[in-house]
């Protein structure tokens, strides 16, 4: 048995192990999954992973460019692959053979990684990115191979051209699953086929943290332990003005953030700490050393405005440099979570740590933390961050009926991992119809 991941998440050297903490999150259990179901199969990725993740996780890496390379032809190289694959679907015959074709012909199974990159957002990748995404999965359709889409959030379409396309080669899938049911309902106003469609959960649910914590980062979290802690995560996609990665920002770009820290502190009587949720590293070949991500500023600067409208005794900033072991263990440490990284957001719920999760605030918008939320079944708990009275009306029900949801979420999540599991667990049957056509 011979497994192949190809899809959007096909990213440089990095990227999903060392960058985006929410990355790590999903790719770890995800191969894990994997190999639960199918214990003797061989797995081969364009995902580019470390050597160290390879070989922890019985898992081959193949080169990038085979899926997408930024050399300026990978669209010519796709349409060139997907007219040998017409031919052969039509003749029998294979005019052409590239390493990608090579790949596919040799595995059992394609699955396509995307997240929510299966859309639109793909091109702020890279030229073309989305439609040669597309070619590739129809390519590995047109040979007759098993070809899936596991745990993605499939969306935005934006050019009526690539959204016929996609349509296409979504109705080609043996199985779609999707982490979430609003992309499932946004798949279909949009005229996609969902009879082949799972609304499930993300694997991310199932990361499990280290099970330990550093005493001196603990101390960092409790400070004098007089007051419940509140952990406080916002990125550049929660500001009311884009770009994600605008840099630097003006101070009064914080005010509603700060006006929601604020109110925890002198309302709610919490210790608000700040925290970031994702992480950098020197591009190879300069030795590997993880540094702060771009939420680490972020996260100084709304501590410096908070210390200028006099607002600083309660609030701490954790200013280490943690893993995505170390960072949902810290998570998992807080007595009430407010987040704009969904998958913060996550590490915070899947260990029953009552959260607000706080909306993106410009284009592109993301309904997946909706979706998130309605897995969760904390719906009411998404806040739009142009709104403060709304952030604070949320995080102000959240902490006051905060036993409450910590009791539904420990029923909650044991559904919520059976869901996330259920997305590899619907494979066999997959492999098994081919099998007898």
């Amino acid at each position: 048995m011979r497994i192949f991941i190809i899809g959007q998440c096909t990213l440089h050297w990095g990227r999903m192990e060392f960058g985006n903490i929410g990355n790590y999150y999903i790719i770890e259990p995800f191969v894990r999954e994997l190999h639960r179901v199918f214990p003797s199969a061989e797995i081969v990725t364009t995902l580019q992973m470390s050597d160290e993740f390879c070989a922890r996780e019985r898992i081959s890496v193949l080169p990038m460019e085979y899926y997408y390379g930024w050399t300026g032809n990978d669209l010519e190289i796709a349409l060139r692959e997907l007219e040998a694959a017409k031919h052969f679907a039509s003749t029998g015959s294979l005019p052409l053979r590239t390493p990608y074709i090579e790949e596919v012909l040799r595995s059992d199974l394609v699955i396509d990684f995307s997240g929510d990159i299966w859309g639109a957002n793909a091109d702020f990748l890279g030229p073309d990115r989305f439609h040669v995404g597309l070619i590739k999965d129809r390519v590995a359709q047109l040979l007759g191979r098993p070809t899936v889409m596991l745990a993605g959030s499939p969306g935005p379409f934006n050019d009526q051209t690539t959204l016929e396309f996609a349509r296409e080669v979504f109705s080609g899938f043996d199985l779609v699953t999707n982490r979430e049911s609003v992309s499932t309902s946004l798949l279909a106003e949009w005229g996609f086929d969902t009879s082949k469609v799972h609304s499930l959960a993300c694997p991310a649910f199932l990361f499990e943290p280290t099970s330990e914590v550093d005493s001196e980062v603990l101390n960092e979290i409790t400070g004098s332990g007089e007051r419940p802690v509140a952990g406080f995560i916002i990125c550049g996609w929660n500001f009311l003005e884009g770009p994600f990665d605008k840099w630097p920002r003006n101070d009064s770009d914080y005010d509603i953030f700060a006006s929601a820290v604020e109110f925890m502190t002198e309302k709610l009587g919490l210790r608000v700490v700040l925290m970031s949720h994702s992480n950098g590293f020197p591009i190879p070949p300069r030795p590997f050393e993880l540094h702060h991500g771009r939420d680490y500023p972020i996260a100084v600067q709304l501590a410096e405005v908070l210390t200028k409208r006099g607002v600083s005794k309660d609030v701490h900033v954790l200013h280490g440099v943690y893993d995505a072991w170390q960072t949902k263990a810290i998570i998992g440490r807080f007595d009430l979570l407010v987040s704009g990284r969904v998958h913060a957001a996550v590490a915070g719920l899947s260990q029953h740590v009552p959260t607000v999760i706080i909306d993106y605030g410009h284009e592109p918008k993301a309904h997946k933390l909706a979706g998130f939320a309605d897995v969760a079944g904390v719906r009411e708990y998404v806040a739009d961050p142009g709104d403060p009275e709304e952030i604070r009306g949320r995080i102000e029900s959240c902490w006051t009926r905060r036993n409450e949801l910590r009791e539904h979420l420990i029923l909650r999540m044991e559904d919520v991992r059976r869901l996330a599991r259920r997305n590899f667990e619907l494979l066999p049957r997959v492999i098994e119809e081919y099998a007898v056509r």
